[in-house]
């Protein structure tokens, strides 16, 4: 069995180095499907790259807690690129939010949620 822990360290330290931008706060649109509101801050890790040449993105929730509970795994059928997204300081609430935000056509999307003993 594959230990997961040094994964989500890894983007824990990436975050704390770096920080967060939001370049898109809760309740903006999206740039490219403007009727898709954003009801979580969303951003990304400055200074990291994902596979559209920007940096690995972040939805931000509200939790104090300065955790990491999950990624979102998506494929862009336009795009035909794939991404994650990382869920930094979400809600269960804020999870189900976001994971619903990223499934619609031509998106897809998988949730994966970080063991708590990791």
């Amino acid at each position: 069995m594959n230990d997961t822990s040094d994964y989500w360290q890894t983007l824990g330290q990436l975050i704390r180095q770096n920080g967060v931008i939001i370049d898109r706060p809760k309740g903006s649109a999206h740039p490219r499907f403007p009727d898709r509101i954003y009801p979580i801050n969303y951003g990304y890790i400055p200074g990291t790259s994902s596979a559209d040449g920007e940096g690995i993105d972040v939805f931000m929730g509200t939790k104090s807690e300065e955790s990491i509970q999950g990624i979102i795994c998506t494929f862009d059928d336009m795009k035909r690129d794939a991404e994650i997204k990382v869920l930094y300081r979400c809600t269960e609430a804020e999870i189900q939010t976001a994971s619903r935000l990223l499934s619609y056509p031509p998106m897809h999307s998988l949730l994966i949620l970080r063991d708590r003993t990791s």
